[in-house]
């Protein structure tokens, strides 16, 4: 499997995850991105010894997306720290079944995860492990001829919960297409489609330099007013 690279240096690495492939899996034989970032640092390596390597943030397996890694642990340290205090800007597009009655919103749930079933619902605020999810919406425009009934939506996540954007907006009452967890009906005329779900903007300082960081990808799912 090839590895897409945005953007690499001694301190950072920036990657697109492609749509089935896990940020981080202990499954024997099984390629995930920390295996295959590890492979490419080896082979360019001088001293051949295992390279450090710092998971950062992470997508679910059917997700495509951009990732940053951190190469040292001066940098996992300090990207860590934007992580919690915010200052990661983690954007999605996705094409919703359905249409949200506002262009653009925020959304605010609590969310409780079932570990047997590897899937989350929403909850009350008091209800034993209930977790806070919030994020924002912004409707971008109506889809091409070949996903009739769906819309494009520009998500911002404040909180990474999981599953969020997928149980948020299926909560609201427009899940994404292709999301055969949390859609009853996901393929809409039956055209079977992945999850329409791309993390296609990412931005952060770089943990040296303090130089604002910004990388952005087309995603694989065709639909009108793509990126």
């Amino acid at each position: 499997m090839n590895l897409t690279v945005i953007y690499e240096d001694i301190h950072v690495i920036v990657c697109c995850k492609p749509a089935g492939v896990a940020t981080q899996t202990r499954r024997t034989g099984e390629p995930d991105m920390v295996s295959l970032i590890k492979n490419h640092i080896y082979r360019q390596a001088k001293d051949k010894q295992e390279p450090y390597l710092a998971v950062i943030h992470r997508l679910d397996q059917p997700v495509e997306g951009l990732l940053v890694f951190a190469k040292t642990p001066f940098a996992a340290k300090e990207l860590n720290r934007q992580l919690q205090q915010k200052d990661f800007g983690k954007h999605y597009l996705a094409l919703l079944c359905g249409k949200p009655e506002n262009i653009q919103g925020t959304l605010t749930d609590y969310l409780i995860k079932d570990g047997q079933t590897n899937m989350s619902r929403v909850c009350c605020a008091d209800e034993p492990g209930a977790k806070k999810a919030r994020l924002d919406y912004r409707l971008i425009s109506n889809t091409a001829a070949e996903h009739p009934g769906t819309c494009l939506a520009e998500i911002t996540l404040t909180t990474g919960r999981h599953h969020q954007i997928r149980v948020q907006m299926a909560h609201m009452g427009c899940p994404l297409l292709g999301d055969t967890k949390y859609n009853p009906d996901p393929y809409l005329a039956g055209h079977k489609t992945a999850l329409a779900l791309c993390a296609y903007k990412l931005t952060f300082l770089h943990p040296k330099t303090k130089k604002q960081m910004l990388y952005q990808i087309t995603p694989a799912f065709n639909a009108a007013g793509r990126k």
